[in-house]
């Protein structure tokens, strides 16, 4: 059996470990804006409704509760403008990141399949192919891509890293291509809540899909919109049989959101005031962010969605995470999401007020 080295790429967060000891030097502490972790409540209701649910001594089921099966299909229905979905056309999932790592694997991948993702792309795309040791490739138009032995197709819009939205009539000519090759497109549409200059579409809104869900599934998570990072509540939508296969191999394989998460994620998909609230947070940070990069000689690209800005001052990346490092600012470098990225960093929205409110002065003043 080959060693793990051989099989997956380095840890790259590993690599940051000096520059998050230089910025945790600085006198008024570190601001981390280098992963996009949740730091605000999860909302009371939430709360409750997992507290509530908190006598769960029996088994989950892998599928979901009736009533978990029955806010996803209404939330797509609401949000995404998905129509006429049942209980067949929704799974939940253990997280997005277990869902993105496993998936070539569970849907019988190995080598000689290819697995295609953007270039710009959040890494365990890659190790998702590389457990399943398929092939993999990434693309800038998937639609120019060979489909020879193509197998499955990542989407993500908007983009981790680069906030980048497909617009609705890339996504409908994507969707058409790889269904005239039989090429399953997974669209990982996680940030999709958190439109800032577009609005996100999903490859289920009729205009895109034409009404059918066949060769597409979508992959949402309450992670972000909710801040239920702690929780792993995530979930699928889309080609019934898809996930009907996916749904019986998770059956043997154990792999079930535990009882009072799914009572939780019911509570999280009936309310959206407490997502129009954590929008407004996000807003303001990000508003405050940009504001001080751009002052501080930063060029902001794409970052129309999603929680993140991706930023350059065409220099390595490296170089700029040091930079911001003798500031206290720790920051992701744009080449673990790929070689394109190497010049850019990408900037978390995901840090409290007082914190974002600590960057924005050391930007703006940095030798105060």
């Amino acid at each position: 059996m080959s060693a793990v080295s051989d099989r997956l790429p380095a840890f790259p967060w590993d690599k940051l470990e000096p520059f998050k000891t230089k910025a945790a030097a600085h006198p008024d502490g570190i601001v981390d804006l280098s992963v996009g972790t949740p730091v605000d409540p999860v909302p009371e209701l939430i709360q409750k409704a997992l507290v509530a649910a908190a006598d769960s001594p029996g088994y989950p089921t892998v599928w979901g509760t009736p009533e978990l099966r029955d806010a996803l299909v209404g939330w797509c229905g609401r949000r995404l403008g998905a129509r006429d979905l049942t209980h067949r056309n929704v799974l939940p999932v253990v997280g997005s990141k277990e869902l993105v790592a496993w998936l070539p694997t569970q849907l019988g991948l190995g080598p000689g399949d290819r697995v295609a993702y953007p270039r710009l792309a959040y890494p365990t795309y890659e190790v998702g192919a590389r457990l399943a040791r398929a092939d993999h490739v990434a693309y800038d138009d998937p639609t120019e891509l060979d489909p020879a032995g193509l197998k499955l197709l990542w989407l993500n819009s908007p983009s981790n890293p680069t906030g980048r939205v497909l617009s609705q009539r890339e996504l409908t000519r994507i969707v058409a291509w790889a269904r005239e090759h039989g090429v399953l497109v997974l669209a990982d549409e996680c940030y999709i809540e958190l439109g800032w200059e577009a609005d996100p579409v999903s490859v289920l809104h009729p205009e895109v899909c034409g009404g059918s869900y066949e060769g597409i599934v979508a992959v949402h998570s309450l992670s972000k919109r909710s801040n239920l990072a702690g929780y792993r509540s995530a979930f699928l939508a889309g080609d019934p049989a898809v996930l009907g296969d996916l749904l019986q191999i998770r059956k043997h394989g154990g792999m079930m959101t535990s009882a009072p998460t799914q009572a939780a994620t019911v509570a999280a998909l009936s309310d959206d005031t407490h997502v129009q609230e954590q929008r407004e947070r996000y807003a303001a940070r990000r508003k405050a962010l940009r504001e001080a990069l751009v002052g501080h000689g930063f060029r902001i690209e794409h970052s129309e969605a999603s929680l993140y800005l991706w930023a350059t001052r065409d220099e390595s990346c490296w170089d700029t995470v040091a930079h911001l490092a003798t500031l206290g600012i720790l920051v992701a470098p744009g080449d673990f999401y790929g070689p394109a990225g190497a010049h850019f960093i990408r900037v978390a929205l995901t840090a409290t007020d007082e914190r974002v409110r600590a960057a924005t002065s050391r930007l703006t003043h940095p030798t105060t």
